[in-house]
């Protein structure tokens, strides 16, 4: 589960937030909006590494808890030219 801080709590406590990076990414927040996240190295080797494609990474049991919303495509449906 990611852990979320304030810039003010990360410099007061770092020593927590390194703590916390090892069970997850940890937001660090500036005036309460997502600006910086802190990992573990090898977290942030795994991400890193050459060949990881984005089904490798989709299937990381943490995936599940990234929240994801994408857009809705404009009701713009277009019929299939199939001439």
């Amino acid at each position: 589960m990611p852990t979320t801080m304030s810039s003010r709590e990360f410099n007061q406590d770092a020593a927590r937030a390194k703590r916390a990076a090892t069970e997850g990414p940890v937001f660090i927040t500036d005036r309460g909006r997502p600006a910086h996240v802190l990992l573990s190295i090898d977290e942030y080797r795994r991400l890193t590494r050459a060949g990881a494609c984005i089904a490798d990474l989709l299937h990381a049991p943490e995936a599940a808890e990234i929240p994801f919303e994408p857009p809705r495509l404009q009701d713009r449906a277009r019929g299939a030219d199939l001439s």
